[in-house]
C-alpha cells in the first residue's frame, strides 16, 4: 500500500477503461479512475439536491384539500429523507476521496488486504472487504440479538 500517494502530474485514463485483476493495484491509472467515478457521483447526488432543494420551495403547501395536504406533506418528508441518506452518501464519497489522495484507497480498514475490483467498480466507497464486512455484519447481528435478548429479560423480571 502507497501511504503518501500524491498526485504530481495528471493522470489520463483512456476510452472504455476498466481496471484488471492483472493490473498492479491501484496504479495511477486505476487510482485516477475510481477518483473520477467518486467525482462524477458526487456531483450527480449534488445535482440532485440542488433540484430538491429548488423543488421543494416551488411547491406549495396551501392544499385546499387535507387530503392533498397529507399526500404533499408524506413527499417531501420521503424527499428529505432520501436527501438525508444521499448527505451521508457525499460524506462518505469524500472520505474515500481523502484516502485516494493519502494512499489507502482500495485497501481493507481492517486487514490492509487488497478489496476486489468488483466490489470497489460496484460499491466504491467501500472500505472492507465481503469477508471483512461479513464478520462485521454477523458482529453486529450477534451484539443486536444479544442486547434485545437482554432487553426481554429485563421486562419480564
Amino acid at each position: 500500500m502507497n501511504k503518501k500517494w500524491k498526485r504530481t502530474r495528471k493522470v489520463a485514463v483512456p476510452n472504455g477503461y476498466r481496471p484488471r485483476e492483472v493490473e498492479k493495484f491501484m496504479n495511477p491509472v486505476m487510482r485516477e479512475y475510481f477518483r473520477q467515478k467518486l467525482l462524477h457521483w458526487k456531483g450527480e447526488l449534488l445535482r440532485e439536491s440542488t433540484e430538491t432543494i429548488q423543488h421543494l420551495q416551488e411547491e406549495s403547501l396551501h392544499e385546499a384539500d387535507i387530503a392533498d395536504r397529507a399526500s404533499t406533506e408524506t413527499d417531501r418528508s420521503l424527499e428529505l429523507r432520501t436527501r438525508d441518506r444521499e448527505r451521508k452518501l457525499i460524506s462518505k464519497i469524500d472520505a474515500a476521496l481523502s484516502r485516494i489522495e493519502e494512499g489507502s484507497y482500495g485497501y481493507c480498514e481492517e486487514t490492509m488486504e487488497p478489496i476486489n475490483l468488483r466490489r470497489l467498480e460496484a460499491r466504491p466507497i467501500a472500505t472492507l472487504t465481503i469477508e471483512a464486512q461479513e464478520r462485521h455484519e454477523r458482529m453486529e447481528r450477534t451484539h443486536r440479538e444479544a442486547s434485545s435478548q437482554d432487553d426481554f429479560s429485563e421486562k419480564n423480571q
